[in-house]
């Protein structure tokens, strides 16, 4: 049986390489080693955002020889048409160092359904049939329909919010039926932007009226002799559904951490108690805003 570590995948966000030193540390030094870590480790997938062209060369250089990873990069934006998207996805590759990724994303639902986004979507299908990429996909919201979006553009992979908090597109069988249609599917934000970590008095806004819920959730996890790293990817990577599992780092002791939590047998608990169900607190969109 393999390993769930070979389930999770590692987002380069928090890398912060256009960013000051980190700890008095140069950022490309902690990000090495991070992806040091993470090859070591056995996971597979490494998917660079969206970030400036001066971090994409430098992960370029640091990402171990030969490339361990299963690479996913994100689109521009559609806006100024199929010739830019695809020169711009040729210049990130070639700042990478790689001829072919794995997966090429389009930035968000919203961005599909652009005036541009249908001949974006269809440059992106000839990429992928000449070989630049194996799949193509699309990162969504919960509130995106992904359904309706699947049916519409048939992509290889969907990438999608889901937390032991947020078990939206769990609970109505979202995720489930995407793979039923043979979509493969990708978790992100799985520590909800950190929300478990934080002290209550911290919590964005938006989810004080989730606080009580989200301390009861905190209770359960201790009670259940865990800490909430352990049932965050314990949730996470026991999701049947679930191709692949995002985790962002900043450091390489969070590296490390997130390695010795996945590899620990999953705690005993009950993932349906900690579920949020307001719909404010987990209005994706005011996450990306905040």
């Amino acid at each position: 049986m393999s390993s769930p570590i070979n389930k999770l995948g590692l987002g380069s966000g928090q890398f912060g390489l256009d960013q000051p030193a980190f700890r008095g540390r140069p950022r490309d030094a902690e990000a090495r080693d991070i992806l040091a870590i993470a090859a070591r480790s056995g996971i597979g997938t490494l998917e660079v955002g969206r970030c400036p062209a001066t971090a994409e060369t430098t992960i370029g250089q640091i990402t171990p020889k030969p490339n361990p990873f299963r690479m996913t990069v994100t689109t521009v934006r559609p806006d100024r048409g199929p010739d830019l998207v695809e020169a711009e996805l040729r210049q990130q590759l070639q700042r990478l160092g790689v001829d072919r990724v794995d997966t090429i994303l389009a930035p968000s639902a919203t961005d599909l359904f652009s005036p541009n986004g249908p001949v974006v979507w269809d440059r992106l299908r000839a990429l992928r049939d000449a070989g630049l990429c194996r799949k193509i996909g699309v990162s969504v919201y919960a509130s995106d329909d992904p359904i309706g979006l699947a049916k519409r553009f048939k992509p290889d992979v969907i990438q999608a919010p889901a937390s032991l908090l947020d078990q939206r597109l769990l609970i109505d069988g979202t995720l489930s039926e995407l793979c039923e249609m043979g979509v493969e599917v990708q978790l992100r934000s799985i520590f909800l932007n950190g929300l478990l970590f934080l002290p209550p008095d911290r919590a964005p806004s938006h989810l004080k009226a989730a606080a009580g819920r989200i301390s009861r959730a905190r209770r359960l996890i201790a009670e259940g002799r865990s800490d909430p790293l352990q049932a965050a990817l314990g949730f996470a990577l026991s999701r049947p559904e679930a191709s692949t599992v995002l985790v962002g780092v900043a450091s390489a002791a969070e590296m490390s951490a997130v390695v010795a939590a996945a590899m620990s047998p999953p705690p005993d608990l009950d993932w349906d108690e900690m579920a949020i169900n307001d719909p404010v607190a987990l209005d994706d969109r005011a996450w990306a805003a905040a």
